[in-house]
């Protein structure tokens, strides 16, 4: 299972240091979507130009105008994209379109889709790489909201997928075992004191 840094930062600059610090300890470094929305695509070139090794992960959480929003993501340095699975067929299959064009990939997050598993698998179909079973910051504030259901989902969809939604030190075992092709933390790693410790505190919990 790899591990994917999600950086939900506003900055480039602090971006670049975030990744800099986690970057011996995971596969795949992704810019957050108000990052992306702060900075613009330079971020994408940005994190690229300082990690060419790792795969970068642009969540652009594209809804409408998959090929286009998917082409000039791909352009800046992104490897992989993401689409919501709420978006029409025709605007993954778009984005799947793109991906073919550069040698690169699409992920569809499945965040607000009332039945992943379902969707999960349409969007293989589609083309999709794989698929996020992922709960956002939003909906891990609820009350008694629980990594669980996504590991479910992920089991039961029978398809490539990460999951995303308060993976830590603590749950990575539950993750992995659950099937999951990328483990993908955010909080847990950007909020420590010690960025660099948090990221392979997490890694270390894969066997």
């Amino acid at each position: 299972m790899k591990l994917q840094f999600a950086i939900d930062t506003l900055t480039t600059e602090h971006a670049l240091a975030l990744a800099a610090a986690a970057a011996p300890y995971v596969d795949i470094l992704e810019l957050g979507t108000p990052l992306i929305k702060s900075e613009g695509l330079s971020a994408i070139t940005a994190i690229k130009a300082a990690h060419p090794d790792k795969v970068v992960f642009a969540d652009l959480k594209t809804m409408d105008a998959g090929e286009l929003e998917a082409d000039i993501a791909f352009g800046a340095g992104a490897d992989l994209v993401t689409v919501l699975g709420s978006a029409d067929d025709s605007t993954i299959a778009g984005a799947v379109k793109a991906a073919n064009k550069h040698g690169k990939g699409v992920v569809v997050d499945l965040i607000g889709v009332a039945d992943k598993p379902a969707r999960a698998k349409q969007v293989v179909e589609l083309g999709a790489e794989f698929v996020e079973m992922h709960a956002g910051l939003d909906e891990q504030a609820q009350p008694g909201y629980s990594l669980d259901s996504l590991l479910r989902d992920g089991e039961a969809a029978g398809v490539p997928f990460s999951v995303a939604g308060g993976v830590n030190a603590s749950s990575i075992g539950s993750v992995q075992a659950s099937g999951a092709r990328i483990a993908v933390a955010g909080s847990a790693i950007y909020s420590a004191d010690n960025v660099g410790e948090a990221a392979a505190r997490i890694r270390a919990g894969i066997s």
